[in-house]
């Protein structure tokens, strides 16, 4: 389904080694999102452009911009259809994944993907503002990621609750990050993190993206993450 030579040409100067054995596994993950995309709702982008692009790269890149350490463990959070996490565990095996979403559709999804490209995730349905937290899960990971799924100052108390004090929490934004990251400071310090770093760039099709990274510095006040209700009423 994809095309090979198109799909390398992206990585060509990113530093991001796409091997045969990657590229393959990355071909049966896209035909599988096809598949179920026809079940269920996962995804709006089905060419096979838009998927290496994206969803890929999209996924990829931004994780060869700063040092991630190898074997760490990371919780992938409102995961959907697997990104960024699933296409960065492709090419980083050493990476030791949680999937966690609210549907159990998805989780099945995700399930029959790991099978089937041998990611050996941990595939959670659970809620984040439940299972932030449960001790099994709250400050047990070195890094939690999530990729535009709510605003930034939501986004930081659903996945900060996760990540050991010492770890990081990588945003994946868009265009407005900046302008995010600017209404999260109050929510950053209350959670106990850091800014470390801020990176705005574009996707080869010109998309604006904005990559913000996290450092845990204390632990989260226990009454966070707040239930869903709470976070939109009184925002941090």
């Amino acid at each position: 389904m994809l095309n090979k030579e198109r799909f390398l040409a992206l990585f060509e100067n990113s530093g991001v080694e796409i091997t045969d054995d990657s590229f393959e596994r990355l071909d049966r993950y896209a035909q599988l999102l096809c598949e179920w995309n026809e079940k269920i709702n996962l995804t709006a982008i089905t060419d096979a452009q838009g998927i290496e692009e994206k969803h890929f790269y999209d996924s990829i890149a931004p994780f060869y911009m700063f040092d991630l350490p190898q074997n760490v463990s990371v919780i992938d959070v409102g995961t959907g259809a697997g990104f960024p996490s699933c296409p960065l565990k492709i090419v980083r095996g050493d990476i030791r994944l949680t999937l966690l979403d609210s549907l159990n559709k998805r989780i099945n999804f995700l399930k029959e993907l790991s099978d089937s490209v041998s990611l050996s995730a941990n595939c959670v349905h659970g809620r984040a503002e439940e299972d932030g937290k449960k001790p099994v899960y709250r400050e047990k990971f070195d890094v939690a990621t999530a990729r535009a799924v709510a605003s930034l100052p939501e986004l930081c108390e659903y996945c900060l609750p996760f990540v050991k004090v010492g770890g990081l929490f990588v945003a994946l934004k868009g265009s407005s990050g900046e302008e995010e990251l600017k209404n999260a400071q109050n929510a950053i310090k209350t959670l106990g993190g850091r800014v470390e770093k801020s990176i705005s760039y574009t996707l080869p099709c010109g998309d604006g993206r904005t990559l913000i990274l996290i450092r845990k510095i204390s632990q989260t006040p226990t009454k966070y993450p707040r239930n869903r209700g709470q976070m939109t009423k009184k925002p941090l």
